[in-house]
């Protein structure tokens, strides 16, 4: 059964009480709450997310909870617990599914140790990866939504996991976030593009969720093989600039970007090497959103690797 096939009524009753167990990728959540926007959130943008029945089997357990202060002109705020844990100070109920969004990313880049966890989004074509990594207000969400409009699959806007057994990357097929001006960004390549509701007044400005496509949703469960490594920087003006990054340059950014590299001692260092090894490594710089889009949809296993080896040579 998907989300899609419960009526409001009864994804909001089921998701109060016993809570529902949400598959994506690799991941089971099992979500219990009474708080409407979150529910609604989860209704519109994991409709094509399968539900499975009450094992008890989950990775995480989590629960949000609306509290009240006593003092009446204090609104109402929404508090996360993991197991029977609360890590985080509440936020106000108007911000539950962003929250739920970024404690999920957080169980995420915490526990799931099973894999190496890269601070990336990630999108894939003809079964070859292409990771963005970048720090926030980088471009990397905003052109990860515009690929995938273009047709690449959603690995993940957030956390590529690569797995050491196989050094592939799973996918989470998750909503994308989007912040500020990237949300009007999206929806001018795209006006038919399905969003959640914009939260305003954030930590991180106003922020949207773009629905993941149904196709990525459904082959959430294929894996992909890492290819490209291209890093993303967004300039208000000025001409595309892609510029080949060396392999030592990009490993040491991964290193310190990663929430576990550190934790998984010699696999961590092993599995990255591989990463990096096998990938080509670009930066890029650019202000034409559409310019970027061209320079993707260009991409060949073949042709891109003799661009770089051409390129690398040029540099020697």
């Amino acid at each position: 059964m998907q989300i899609a096939h419960l009526s409001p009524t009864q994804l909001i009753e089921r998701i109060k009480d016993p809570g529902i167990y949400i598959e994506t990728g690799p991941f089971t959540i099992h979500l219990q709450t009474a708080v409407a926007h979150i529910a609604e959130g989860i209704r519109l943008l994991y409709e094509d997310f399968p539900i499975l029945e009450n094992s008890g089997v989950a990775d995480f357990h989590i629960s949000f909870i609306r509290t009240r202060s006593l003092r009446p002109w204090v609104r109402p705020e929404v508090r996360f617990r993991l197991d029977s844990e609360s890590p985080f100070a509440p936020l106000p109920l108007e911000q539950a599914f962003p929250m739920f969004e970024w404690c999920f990313n957080w169980c995420i880049s915490r526990h799931a140790n099973q894999y190496l966890v890269i601070h990336a989004a990630a999108v894939e074509r003809d079964g070859y990866a292409t990771i963005l990594p970048g720090p926030p207000g980088s471009g990397k969400s905003t052109l990860c939504a515009a690929l995938v409009i273009r047709g690449w699959r959603l690995l993940t806007d957030e956390l590529t996991l690569v797995a050491p057994a196989t050094n592939m990357i799973a996918a989470l097929s998750r909503p994308i976030a989007l912040k500020n001006r990237s949300i009007d960004v999206i929806r001018s390549i795209d006006p038919q593009t399905a969003f959640g509701p914009i939260c305003q007044d954030t930590a991180k400005g106003a922020v949207g969720h773009m629905r993941p496509p149904t196709e990525s949703v459904l082959h959430v469960g294929d894996p992909a093989l890492p290819r490209w490594i291209v890093f993303p920087t967004y300039k208000t003006k000025g001409a595309m600039n892609a510029r080949p990054m060396s392999k030592g340059q990009t490993f040491m950014w991964f290193a310190r970007s990663s929430f576990n590299y550190t934790l998984l001692g010699l696999t961590g260092f092993e599995v990255l090497s591989n990463l990096v090894d096998r990938a080509d490594c670009f930066t890029l710089e650019y202000s034409n959103l559409h310019d970027v889009i061209e320079w993707f949809d260009g991409f060949d296993p073949r042709e891109l690797a003799a661009a770089a080896n051409s390129a690398h040579a040029s540099q020697a």
